[in-house]
């Protein structure tokens, strides 16, 4: 007898809304999550709810439901949007609902695309917008996910984290000089905080990508597509492609740097140990102790279980 194999729904999602009750929200979205046996991380702030949640697929639409239309969010999440890609393992490993000063940490008190923001363009306009050759293309993203893809003539700010992003603008941008800016990251949520800050900062024509990168490569024809590459995402798929079809990039254990087909034939990769990016940065008590974890991986592996440590979501 053949047994069907389930397949997981991910849904991403985020929304820039005011919450200011959100303590109060976590219990019972949390239990919700529970309930519907759905894992994954939600990020909540006074600024909104941003995350990546996975589970059976009418598990997933029925807590989709419970944050659109339940009386606790007094219709704030009615116009709540996510994306959807499928997966025959789940992405996941625990559920998480956190809560935090910012849904996307900028550090920049103020800044709030409730209050100002960019403009919204879709997936099937932006091929035409980012050909001008008046408009500057930047990737919002940090630096180890524009490594594996990113659109055609984009600028890599060669950001380690989202709140180096002002002191990017304030050294390379001139709003005098720049005056048509199109902005983009993997679901929507960083660019649209980013284009609420330079509007702040006197950038009159601030555009960015809808949906992101995700909803452009479900959206938009490969034979079409001015994305070259892969798109990073942050649960175990690593990186996605058009269709957002599962790519081939997998990633290192120590410093969390994706990795090609490629890199993981080098000499300095080593599972679950080093790769080319962290193999010259690792203390020799840090790989002695990354050296037993993966033997216990292993060992975890060959009595059929999963080592506690071995899912990262």
């Amino acid at each position: 007898m053949t047994t069907t194999q389930p397949t997981y729904l991910t849904a991403a999602l985020y929304k820039f809304v005011s919450l200011p009750d959100y303590k109060a929200l976590q219990a019972p979205i949390l239990k919700a999550c529970q309930d519907n046996h759905i894992k994954g991380t939600l990020l909540l702030a006074e600024e909104g709810i941003n995350g990546t949640i996975a589970g059976l697929p009418d598990n997933v639409l029925a807590l989709l439901t419970f944050l659109r239309s339940h009386p606790i969010f007094q219709n704030r999440l009615a116009e709540l949007e996510h994306k959807e890609s499928f997966a025959s393992e789940h992405p996941f490993y625990r559920m998480k609902v956190k809560l935090k000063k910012e849904i996307v940490t900028l550090g920049v008190p103020g800044v709030s695309p409730t209050k100002k923001v960019g403009t919204y363009v879709k997936p099937t306009d932006w091929n035409a917008l980012i050909s001008d050759p008046d408009v500057i293309l930047i990737d919002t993203r940090n630096g180890y996910e524009v490594d594996i893809g990113t659109f055609k003539g984009a600028i890599d700010p060669k950001t380690l984290t989202f709140r180096e992003f002002p002191e990017y603008v304030a050294k390379h941008l001139d709003k005098n000089q720049h005056k048509k800016v199109a902005m983009f990251c993997t679901g929507g949520i960083r660019c649209e905080k980013a284009s609420s800050y330079m509007i702040d900062q006197g950038f009159e024509e601030v555009y960015h990508l809808q949906g992101g990168i995700l909803k452009y490569l479900e959206t938009v024809p490969e034979t079409e597509s001015m994305w070259q590459g892969e798109c990073f995402v942050f649960d175990q798929r690593v990186a996605v492609k058009h269709d957002l079809k599962v790519g081939e990039f997998d990633q290192c254990y120590a410093c969390r740097h994706p990795l090609s087909p490629a890199e993981m034939q080098s000499a300095q990769y080593m599972a679950g140990i080093s790769c080319p990016y962290c193999f010259d940065k690792i203390s020799e008590e840090k790989r002695a102790s990354l050296m037993e974890r993966q033997k216990q991986v292993i060992l975890a592996r060959q009595r059929g279980l999963t080592h506690i440590g071995e899912k990262q979501d």
